[in-house]
């Protein structure tokens, strides 16, 4: 079965019928616009001449030197600036606002980097995918989620600059809206998010003739929970395509509890890692008859320079959201070269420390993704040869 995310109709029949409306004027438009153009051509055509006539013939342009860039050149044209969020709290885990380019050194694979780009309070635009659990063990608990997605979304988002969107995910994984910065829209996309049963299904996670289902694949899709697909979909079709230079994040709410997932966790981190999106990780859940498993979801948000976390009560939850919201405004931008100029696709581990002596004994904790995948030389087609 090929991993991929499965549109939601309504989303993808309100663009159809978005685009035929828009046809409809542009063609109206151009009608309009071919007819003025006939009626004042004739009128035009001579004073358009009679004009560039008396116009001087333009000075060419004085030839400037021709650079000729070989192979190696064109590679280090090419490379981009490696560019690392981070985040900085105390004990009382309260965000630090006040770091300099000279109280901390980026390392890589060891070796000390020079930093080009210092930035606080990074104000770049946010790409947010919103991934929401609809498996049987988020029946009692989806209604509380819906609500604090929403308002998680209508106080974080700002409609000019950033954008999200609402995947929900069993067995398979659906976009219910694409990347918007209409708020009405996603909001209109939560309230459309249900469980939906698998046939059989009689609540509490039990179906009847056996659970999970057995009758088919669909059956065993809906009755399922593939979070390290979502992921991977989701990091590969989605967040990759958004805006280059933004802050994109994944908040993933589920109990971590994968059942049919084509890949592994490590993969789905491998992923979101390459397109640089961060993982935020709610657990939530029927604790009593499922559990959450602390352990996976502290691990994928580790490996992306993420945090999981997990409420007790709607209070809590909300808090969650209240926290992501700071941390994903509260971060530092740090951009530098690397002096590994070698375009091999390695895994280059990254590490911030911390090198003020009075910032030091603070024991400042710092929160990034731990490295990023070197990007690899393309070989570009060779020309399909002409026919004699």
């Amino acid at each position: 079965m090929k991993i991929g995310i499965v549109k939601n109709r309504n989303t993808t029949l309100m663009k159809t019928v978005t685009l035929s409306v828009l046809i409809t004027i542009a063609l109206a438009a151009a009608f309009a616009r071919a007819s003025l153009g006939q009626n004042g051509a004739q009128r035009n055509s001579r004073a358009r001449t009679v004009e560039q006539l008396a116009q001087p013939s333009p000075t060419p342009p004085k030839k400037e030197e021709e650079v000729t860039l070989n192979s190696d050149d064109v590679v280090r044209v090419e490379t981009n600036l490696t560019t690392i969020f981070f985040t900085a709290a105390d004990k009382q885990k309260r965000f630090i606002s006040s770091l300099k380019r000279e109280d901390v050194r980026v390392l890589e694979d060891g070796v000390p980097q020079d930093i080009f780009t210092f930035q606080p309070n990074s104000d770049l635009p946010l790409s947010l995918a919103i991934l929401i659990d609809c498996s049987g063990s988020e029946e009692r608990t989806l209604p509380e989620e819906k609500g604090a997605a929403r308002s998680f979304l209508e106080s974080v988002l700002r409609a000019d600059k950033d954008e999200a969107a609402i995947v929900t995910f069993t067995g398979e994984v659906t976009l219910e809206q694409g990347l918007t910065g209409n708020i009405g829209r996603l909001r209109r996309a939560i309230d459309d998010v249900r469980f939906v049963p698998p046939s059989g299904y009689i609540g509490g996670g039990v179906v009847v003739g056996g659970t999970p289902p057995i009758s088919g694949t669909q059956q065993t899709l809906a009755g399922s929970t593939a979070i390290w697909d979502a992921i991977w979909a989701t990091s590969n079709e989605l967040l990759s395509d958004s805006a280059e230079h933004t802050r994109r994040a994944i908040i993933l709410l589920t109990d971590g509890e994968d059942t049919i997932s084509q890949v592994r966790m490590q993969e789905a981190i491998n992923r979101a890692v390459k397109a640089e999106a961060l993982i935020y990780a709610i657990g939530i859940g029927d604790r009593y008859q499922y559990g959450i498993d602390e352990g996976a979801l502290k691990k994928i948000t580790e490996g992306t320079g993420g945090r999981a976390y997990f409420p007790r009560n709607e209070r809590d939850l909300n808090e969650a959201f209240a926290q992501i919201q700071r941390d994903l405004r509260e971060r530092y931008l740090i951009a530098y070269s690397s002096s590994n100029k070698n375009r091999d696709g390695s895994f280059r581990h990254v590490t911030i420390e911390i090198v003020n002596p009075d910032l030091r004994r603070e024991n400042l904790k710092l929160n990034y993704r731990p490295g990023y995948f070197a990007k690899t030389i393309t070989s570009e087609p060779s020309p399909t040869p002409k026919k004699p």
